[in-house]
């Protein structure tokens, strides 16, 4: 069954793996609405928006995520 909207809970999840990678919460863009497939990249506004995987097992979309921001930051 796909994921339509990210909980309050996902997003805790998603922001605390940002703090352990150094970034600032006032940069990072989580839309509550799901896509297939998610995404991450970087905003004009120099933000990152980060948009949590439809299909995806959330842990499993989670477990990759560091490895997206890396290549959304070239990083």
């Amino acid at each position: 069954m796909p994921l339509e909207t990210v909980s309050f809970q996902q997003i805790s999840r998603i922001l605390e793996l940002t703090d352990q990678l150094g970034l600032d919460r006032e940069w990072i863009e989580i839309p509550l609405s799901t896509e297939s497939p998610g995404l991450v990249r970087k905003l004009k506004s120099g933000k990152l928006e980060i948009i949590v995987d439809a299909d995806r097992p959330f842990d499993q979309w989670l477990a990759d995520l560091p490895s997206q921001i890396q290549g959304a930051t070239g990083g």
